[in-house]
């Protein structure tokens, strides 16, 4: 996997919801690095784009509460454990589960996959509740995919914060999340 400056040389090929991304990153001045590759299926393909890119690829998660009338996208390092009552207690939510993926496509615009904080760029009635585990927060970096689940970047999260979701209009609400057994 080779290690590119910014968005591709041609966009031929690429899906019009990865090509907003990069003309927004564009847009905003955010600088960033980018590896294309096949979709990672395994924990074995995702470390070897964590390796590429050199960063720590976020775990996004599409969550919706129980009557699925709230719907969160939850950031989290990689190697944490996911567990719905540590969340849900903290963002005094009725238990949580993984949105479908209907609802994926009709609020970020994107497939299972390709999971992405890039997404709320298309969640203009900012219906979905960005939420961000504290580790993710005070990383340098943030690994993410532009919408799509066959390229993955590496921005600084202050970019992201201070940059990206302003544009876009979310408010992220910060969890600490243990993770542990």
């Amino acid at each position: 996997m080779e290690l590119f400056d910014g968005r591709p040389k041609n966009a031929e090929g690429r899906l019009p919801r990865e090509v907003r991304v990069y003309d927004l990153l564009d847009k905003l001045g955010i600088e960033f690095k980018r590896v294309d590759h096949e979709p990672a299926t395994t924990m074995e393909a995702c470390e070897e784009v964590d390796k590429a890119i050199g960063t720590l690829m976020c775990k996004n998660l599409f969550l919706c509460n129980r009557q699925k009338t709230r719907f969160y996208l939850l950031l989290m390092p990689g190697d944490k454990k996911f567990k719905t009552k540590e969340l849900s207690s903290q963002i005094n939510s009725t238990r949580l589960s993984f949105a479908e993926a209907e609802d994926m496509l009709k609020y970020l615009d994107i497939e299972p996959g390709a999971v992405s904080v890039m997404g709320l760029m298309n969640d203009e009635n900012h219906e979905v509740q960005l939420l961000v585990d504290e580790d993710v927060r005070e990383s340098e970096y943030l690994g993410c995919h532009p919408c799509v689940c066959t390229s993955s970047m590496k921005i600084k999260t202050s970019d992201i914060f201070e940059k990206f979701l302003p544009a876009v209009g979310h408010e992220p609400q910060t969890v600490h999340l243990v993770g542990e057994d």
